[in-house]
């Protein structure tokens, strides 16, 4: 007998061999995609977040130390402006050093409860390194991941100097 090659029998399983692994390996790739897809826009966001309240800090004169601008727009009393103090840390958040954003980015409305629908939350800490120098430092972090609780929690930090008189 010659053997030359394969029967049509052997491709059809080792075809259906295929389509199996195949076919069990597509739903990974899919949630893999579409998770890597949404964590990537929610760190986004939670970076704009963060760099949207470090100019507002910024825009701030450098002795201004009233204004609230956990208020959008900041009004001229009832805050901390630019007053030393507050915490990057967004687990330990200082009070008057923080504010909540909506799942749509809009500022939720400030007081001295955390808001239940908060889904970022955006914290700062204001320092003096030196004589005329603050740094402002902002770290915005999401409620949950994209996949409902798995996953890395979106979490940026910036930070910025401003000198006096500017």
């Amino acid at each position: 007998m010659n053997n030359r090659g394969f029967t049509l029998v052997e491709v059809m399983v080792a075809l259906m061999i295929l389509l199996v692994v195949t076919a069990g390996v597509l739903p990974l790739t899919l949630v893999a995609t579409k998770t890597a897809e949404n964590q990537g826009h929610l760190m986004s966001r939670t970076t704009e977040y963060a760099q949207d309240k470090l100019e507002q800090l910024l825009a701030l004169a450098y002795g201004d130390v009233a204004s609230d601008t956990r208020l959008f727009p900041a009004t001229d009393t009832g805050g901390t402006g630019l007053d030393v103090g507050g915490s990057s840390d967004p687990d330990a958040p200082a009070p008057s050093y923080v504010d909540y954003l909506d799942i749509n980015g809009t500022l939720l409305p400030a007081g001295d409860e955390t808001p239940p629908d908060w889904f970022y939350k955006r914290v700062w800490e204001i320092e003096v390194p030196s004589a005329n120098l603050k740094r402002v430092t902002v770290t915005a972090i999401v409620r949950a991941s994209s996949t409902g609780g798995l996953g890395q929690i979106p979490r940026a930090t910036v930070s910025a100097l401003k000198t006096f008189p500017f």
